[in-house]
C-alpha cells in the first residue's frame, strides 16, 4: 500500500449529499477482486451519456460534459470534495477502489458511509471528515480559482489551504500509523515473518503428523 504522509492536489467539488457507492462504482462493474482497473468507469453513470458494460472500451463514448470529471478545470484532480453521507449504501471495496485508480489520494466530507469509510483506510485512500462551514470554505474557493490545490499533511492532521487558512482534523491513532507507513492488513502481518516462519519451524519439528510427514 502506497504510504500517505503530506499530498498536494488539484480540488475536484462534487457538489452532492448521499453519494452511495452503486453511483462511484456501478454494480455491472464488481466481477473482478483486484484492486485495479475500475477507475476509467468511476462515477459511470455520471460521466458518461451511455450504459457502461466491463467489456465495453471507454474511448469514444459519449461524455457528460457537464459532470466535473469531465471538465478541463479539474483535469489531474487527486482530492475530492463532497457532501454528508458520501460512500452511502452497499458494502463493496470497489468504491474506495475505484477512487484510487482513478488518481485520488483523498476525499473530504462532513460524514461518510461507515463501510466506505473503514474500507477507504485498508486501500490507502485517506477520507477526512471537516465541518460543512469548513466545507463550505473549500467549495467556494474552488469555484473562484481554477486549479485550487490543497495540502493534505497527514502527521500533523491538517488541510492545508493557500490562503494560509488550515483546518485540523481528526484520524484513529492506529489508522494513521497504518497510513503513513503504507501498512495494509498484509503488510501489518508480513513485519512479523520471521517469527511466523520460526513458529512454522517449530511446529513441523514437534508435531510432524500435522503436515503429513510420518510414518505409515
Amino acid at each position: 500500500m502506497e504510504k500517505f504522509t503530506v499530498h498536494t492536489g488539484v480540488v475536484c467539488p462534487m457538489d452532492r449529499a448521499n453519494v452511495d457507492t452503486d453511483a462511484i462504482i456501478p454494480k455491472q462493474f464488481l466481477k473482478s477482486i483486484k484492486r485495479t482497473g475500475f477507475g476509467p468507469n468511476l462515477f459511470d453513470a455520471w460521466r458518461y451519456l451511455d450504459v457502461g458494460e466491463p467489456d465495453k472500451e471507454n474511448a469514444g463514448r459519449p461524455l457528460n460534459r457537464d459532470f466535473v470529471l469531465n471538465q478541463p478545470r479539474y483535469k489531474g484532480a487527486s482530492i475530492l470534495i463532497a457532501r454528508k453521507n458520501f460512500g452511502c449504501g452497499s458494502s463493496r471495496e470497489h468504491a474506495p477502489w475505484a477512487l484510487a485508480d482513478y488518481g485520488f489520494r483523498a476525499v473530504i466530507a462532513p460524514s461518510f458511509g461507515d463501510i466506505f469509510f473503514t474500507n477507504s483506510f485498508k486501500t490507502g485512500f485517506l477520507p477526512i471528515v471537516l465541518s460543512d462551514l469548513q466545507l463550505d470554505h473549500i467549495f467556494h474557493a474552488c469555484a473562484a480559482f481554477p486549479g485550487y490545490r490543497l495540502t493534505i499533511d497527514l502527521p500533523q492532521q491538517t488541510v492545508n489551504l493557500p490562503d494560509g487558512k488550515a483546518f485540523n482534523f481528526e484520524i484513529d491513532p492506529f489508522r494513521k500509523y497504518c497510513m503513513v507507513n503504507g501498512l495494509d492488513d498484509i503488510g501489518l502481518t508480513l513485519r512479523h515473518a520471521e517469527k511466523i516462519t520460526a513458529f512454522e519451524i517449530k511446529r513441523k519439528l514437534e508435531q510432524p503428523w500435522l503436515f503429513g510427514n510420518h510414518a505409515s
